[in-house]
């Protein structure tokens, strides 16, 4: 039997482990919450692919490591979700119709996990396969990052388990940074003699529109945040504000951290400083693509039709995993819509299918695996 066809015997099954996953809220921010959805999620994915996980604790956060051989597959997914404790109880939405499944976190990323697992049993779960899960994703991986791009340098190619909007596959995301100017100027009266001040709130204004007129074509420039001043009577003496940016070549971004951190003040008398840099690289398309090609071979197999690659301004651990040379393939977990949002579901119909893809794939992978254009082995571990 194919694993599709084994896949599809199993949708029930999948369905409603991935919603025994959604009921156990785990928002990024509660501790005791991460570890009653990773205890859980250990206890699946043991019983399924037929080993026990790795437990890692780095700052009371815990994560799940089933490590692959070296060079093989990395699954890569995370058990946190945006949604506060609560949630659930108001959910206004069916948890399943016959259709669709909804519920806090099942589109972000729950379905895709589950669908991890059951993709690793369906080809008698290979040594040369493993996953990764982890509780701060939707942090910007401040703890994690480093143990992400540990196990991952060993891997010959990492498939993220994110969620497709329509099916397609991501191969590039933006890399993202954060930013805060801060003006200095000098207060005074605003009625008696506001000439002997130096209005900070004037220069913000100044800079603002200098900050975003760097943004050009896929480079997003966006001032957010702003603050100016004490009181109504007051020229203000402190302003500042926040800019987030999204980057798709590190070329771009290198190139806006230079100009944003060489602001010169515009009034006499005014000082600029800005704080912050890049956050996460960009995630590049032609670091998926011999990752992306494998994949339509196998989706061509399966008869699951023509696979589109598409490249988005949201980033995951992928981006990480993608800047230190490993082939990175994301957004192969569930289908569904509204990540983040109020309804958020997943396509019942489209999980098997997901799931076989992901086998077949990681079959794929094991038999031929990819090599650098140096012509080693893509997971050769980075010196």
């Amino acid at each position: 039997m194919m694993p599709l066809d084994t896949l599809v015997e199993r949708t029930d099954e999948i369905v409603e482990q991935t919603l025994a996953l959604c009921r156990i809220e785990s928002p990024s921010d509660d501790l005791p919450s991460l570890a009653a959805v990773t205890d859980a999620a250990a206890e699946l994915g043991e019983r399924l692919i037929g080993r026990a996980p790795v437990r890692i604790v780095e700052q009371g956060r815990p994560a799940l490591l089933w490590e692959p051989a070296p060079g093989g597959a990395l699954l890569l997914g995370h058990l946190d979700t945006v949604w506060p404790l609560g949630t659930l109880a108001g959910w206004a939405h069916p948890q399943r119709t016959d259709e669709v499944i909804s519920a806090p976190g099942v589109f972000d990323m729950k379905a895709g996990v589950v669908q991890g697992f059951h993709a690793m049993a369906a080809i008698g779960s290979p040594a040369a396969c493993g996953m990764l899960l982890t509780t701060d994703e939707e942090l910007g991986s401040p703890v994690f990052r480093p143990v992400v791009e540990r196990v991952a340098a060993d891997a010959g190619t990492v498939l993220v388990l994110e969620a497709s909007a329509d099916g397609a596959l991501k191969i590039g995301r933006k890399g993202a940074g954060r930013y805060t100017v801060r003006i200095h100027g000098k207060a005074a009266h605003a009625g008696l003699e506001p000439e002997r001040g130096v209005n900070a709130l004037c220069e913000l204004a100044e800079q603002v529109r200098v900050v975003a007129s760097f943004g050009a074509g896929e480079l997003t420039v966006t001032p957010t945040v702003a603050a100016a001043g004490t009181t109504g009577n007051t020229v203000p003496a402190e302003a500042s504000f926040v800019v987030d940016v999204r980057a798709a070549t590190r070329i771009q971004q290198d190139d806006l951290h230079a100009r944003i951190t060489c602001l010169n003040p515009v009034l006499p008398g005014a000082r600029v400083e800005v704080d912050g840099g890049p956050t996460s690289p960009p995630m590049e398309a032609a670091q998926a693509q011999p990752v992306l090609a494998a994949a339509r071979d196998v989706a061509a197999d399966l008869g699951l039709g023509e696979l589109r690659g598409v490249s988005v301004g949201g980033g995951s651990d992928g981006n990480f995993t993608a800047s230190i040379g490993v082939p990175t393939l994301d957004g192969l977990g569930a289908v569904g819509a509204h990540a983040h949002a109020e309804g958020e579901y997943v396509v019942i119909a489209a999980m098997p299918r997901r799931a076989a893809l992901l086998a077949g794939l990681i079959g794929r992978l094991i038999r031929e695996p990819l090599t650098t254009t140096a012509g080693r082995p893509a997971g050769s571990r980075r010196n």
